[in-house]
C-alpha cells in the first residue's frame, strides 16, 4: 500500500492474528478534538532551533504555519471506544459451527433472493430448466469453495469432474453433474434483467445492487475492529466489459473493479467495503481521497487509520479528529499546507530527519537516499521521537510500516484460495468475490471464538475453507437420488448416505401441528428449528466421513 519503502518493516502474512478480548485503555477525551486547528510548533533533529517567529521557509502556501518545537503541541489522549476488539456478541451467540459462520454473511433473505432470480432467469432462457432451491446454492457456493482451496483458479472445469484425464476429484462429482454446475453458472442472476434498464440508468451497480447492500450491511454487525486500522482499494480482476472497470497499473492484475476496503490490522478482517463506480459527469472529482476516508470510517471511535498518500491530506486528519480518530499516512509533496522546508531534501544527508508540528499534527520528512525523501503526518505521535537502529527511522514512519498491510494482507489471503473463475459477466465476479471474503471473515470469527480449533496447524484456513466446503455440499449429496456413474464418486455417496441415515421413529414429512396416521403428535415450529440444529450436528458428521474418503 501506497509509496514502497525500502526500510519498511515485514508484515507477517499467511497466519491470522486474533486480537485480545480486553478491552482497549480509554482516557479522556483529546482536548484538541473539537478545537480548530491552530499553528504552534515545529522541530528538527538536524541543526539547531529556530526562533519561535518561523520564516517563510516554515509556512505553506496555503498559510499554514509549522514551528520547530512541540511545546505547544497537545498530547494524545486515547479516547475511548466503549466496544470489545473481535466478534460482536450478536456474532458470538450465533456461532454454533463452521457453516453457521459462514452463514451470517449469506442469510436466508439473500439466499432466497439469488435462488429466485436465477430461477427467473432459467425460466426464461433455457426450455429444460430444472428448478434450484437453496440446498442446491449451498452445495454450487461449496463447490465454488473447495474449487480454491484445490488451486483451481483458472482451471477448466472439465478436469475437476474428468475421471479419465485432468485432475478427478470424487467430491464434485457426488454433489452434483456437471452440466448441472454450467447451468447454474449460466442462469446465476441477481436482479430482474427485465426491469434493469429503468434502474440501471441511475445506478450502475443495478445487476447486483440489492445483494451488495445486504452483503456489506452484515461486514460491520459481526466484528468490532483493533485500535489500528488500513484504508486502501482491493482491485478485484476483471477484463470483460463493465463501464466502472479501472485500470491500476501498480497492481498485479492491472484492470478490474476497485472497491475500496476498510481492514483490521491484526486480523486483516474486511469491516467495510464500497465498490467504485467512477465519476459523476465529466466534472473532476476533488478531495476524493478524503470522503472516501469519511465515509468508510463511518461508525469508528477511538482507533488509529493507515492509509497511503492517495487519501492523506491535513485536512482530513483535523476532520477524523473531530470523529476522535486518529491518522498515520504518507502525503504527497504538493500539497499546499506543508512548508517548504519540510519538502525540500537537496543538501540533506542520508537517513536524516525533520519534524514539524502544530497544535495536534505532526510532520515528518526523512531521508531515504541523498536527495529522495518521503513525507508523513499523523495525528497521533506528537513527539520528535527516532527509533534506535543503523536506519535511525522515526516512529511514526515504523508505525506506519506496522499498520499499512492490513488490505494488502486481505488481498493476498483471499487471492491464495480464490474460489473465481472465468466470467465475461462482472456481476458473477463481484459475487465471487463476496465469497472469498466472507469465508476468510468467517475464518476470522469462528478462530476467535474456538481458538483451540486446530492451534497447532500452520494451515489452518485451508482446513477451515475444506470443511466448510464440504459442509455446504452435504446437504445435496444426502438426499441425491440417483448415483453418479464414476465408482469413485458412487461410493462416496453411498458411504455418506449410509452414515447419516435417518432413525426410524422420525417422520420429517410429518406437517408441524398434525398428527400422524399413528396417531403421533407433529413437530411445532420451535422443535423443528431445534431440529434443523440436529442436522446441522449430522451435517458435521458427515463431513468428517466425507474428509477421510477425500482424503
Amino acid at each position: 500500500m501506497g509509496e514502497k519503502l525500502s526500510f519498511h518493516s515485514s508484515v507477517k502474512f499467511g497466519d491470522i492474528f486474533i486480537p485480545s478480548h480486553d478491552t482497549t485503555d480509554s482516557g479522556e477525551s483529546d482536548p484538541d478534538l473539537d478545537v480548530p486547528p491552530s499553528s504552534s510548533s515545529l522541530a528538527s533533529t538536524e541543526g539547531e532551533d529556530d526562533s519561535e517567529d518561523p520564516g517563510s521557509g516554515w509556512i505553506g502556501r496555503n498559510g499554514e504555519v509549522w514551528f520547530s518545537t512541540n511545546a505547544e503541541t497537545t498530547p494524545f489522549l486515547q479516547p475511548a471506544r466503549g466496544v470489545t476488539p473481535g466478534p460482536t456478541c450478536y456474532a458470538i451467540a450465533r456461532v454454533q459451527n463452521i457453516d453457521s459462520v459462514f452463514n451470517l454473511f449469506f442469510t436466508e433473505e439473500m439466499i432466497d433472493l439469488i435462488v429466485s432470480m436465477t430461477n427467473l432467469h432459467g425460466r426464461r432462457t433455457m426450455r429444460n430448466w430444472t428448478e434450484m432451491d437453496s440446498t442446491n446454492l449451498h452445495a454450487y457456493m461449496g463447490l465454488l469453495i473447495l474449487a480454491g482451496v484445490y488451486r483451481s483458479r483458472g482451471e477448466s472445469t472439465h478436469c475437476l469432474w474428468d475421471n479419465r484425464s485432468g485432475r478427478f476429484l470424487a467430491i464434485f462429482r457426488a454433489t452434483m453433474s456437471l452440466s448441472r454446475f454450467h447451468e447454474i453458472s449460466r442462469a446465476l442472476r441477481f436482479d430482474d434483467k427485465l426491469q434493469r434498464p429503468a434502474r440501471h440508468r441511475e445506478d450502475k451497480l443495478a445487476p447486483i445492487r440489492s445483494l451488495w447492500e445486504m452483503w456489506t450491511h452484515r461486514l460491520p454487525l459481526l466484528f468490532n475492529p483493533g485500535k489500528d486500522d488500513t484504508e486502501d482499494e482491493q482491485l478485484v480482476p476483471f477484463k470483460g466489459r463493465c463501464s466502472f472497470r479501472q485500470y491500476m497499473p501498480k497492481k498485479t492484475a492491472k484492470y478490474g473493479l476497485k472497491i475500496w476496503v476498510t481492514a483490521d490490522v491484526g486480523t486483516s478482517y474486511a469491516w467495510m467495503c464500497d465498490i467504485y463506480l467512477g465519476k459523476t459527469g465529466n466534472a473532476a472529482e476533488v478531495d476524493q481521497g478524503k470522503h472516501v476516508v469519511m465515509e468508510m470510517t463511518e461508525g469508528l471511535q477511538g482507533v488509529t487509520v493507515t492509509c497511503d498518500n492517495f487519501f492523506t491530506s491535513y485536512p482530513l486528519a483535523q476532520e477524523l479528529l473531530r470523529k476522535k480518530i486518529a491518522l498515520v499516512g504518507t502525503i504527497r509533496k504538493n500539497k499546499p499546507e506543508l512548508p517548504p522546508n519540510l519538502v525540500q531534501a537537496k543538501g540533506r544527508p542520508a537517513l536524516s530527519t525533520v519534524f514539524a508540528f502544530t497544535k495536534n499534527t505532526t510532520a515528518v520528512s526523512y531521508i531515504l537516499k541523498r536527495g529522495r525523501n518521503v513525507i508523513l503526518i499523523n495525528t497521533r505521535h506528537r513527539e520528535a521521537v527516532v527509533t534506535e537502529g543503523p536506519k535511525k527511522k522515526p516512529e511514526i514512519i515504523a508505525d506506519y510500516n506496522r499498520c499499512k498491510g492490513g488490505v494488502d494482507n486481505l488481498d493476498k489471503v483471499v487471492g491464495t484460495y480464490s474460489c473465481r473463475s472465468r466470467t465475461n459477466r462482472w456481476p458473477q465476479t463481484l459475487f465471487f468475490n463476496m465469497v472469498d471474503v466472507s469465508a476468510y471473515n468467517a475464518c476470522v470469527i469462528f478462530t476467535a471464538v474456538d481458538p483451540s480449533w486446530n492451534q497447532a496447524k500452520l494451515f489452518r484456513r485451508r482446513l477451515f475453507l475444506e470443511e466448510l466446503g464440504n459442509s455446504l455440499v452435504s446437504a445435496t449429496i444426502l438426499r441425491r437420488e440417483h448415483l453418479p456413474r464414476a465408482p469413485v464418486a458412487a461410493s462416496l455417496v453411498r458411504e455418506i448416505q449410509s452414515s447419516a441415515a435417518v432413525p426410524p421413529d422420525t417422520d420429517p414429512q410429518t406437517p408441524a401441528g398434525t398428527r400422524s396416521s399413528e396417531g403421533k403428535r407433529g413437530t411445532c415450529k420451535w422443535c423443528r428449528t431445534k431440529k434443523k440444529e440436529q442436522q446441522s450436528a449430522l451435517a458435521s458428521v458427515v463431513v468428517g466421513t466425507l474428509a477421510k474418503s477425500i482424503k
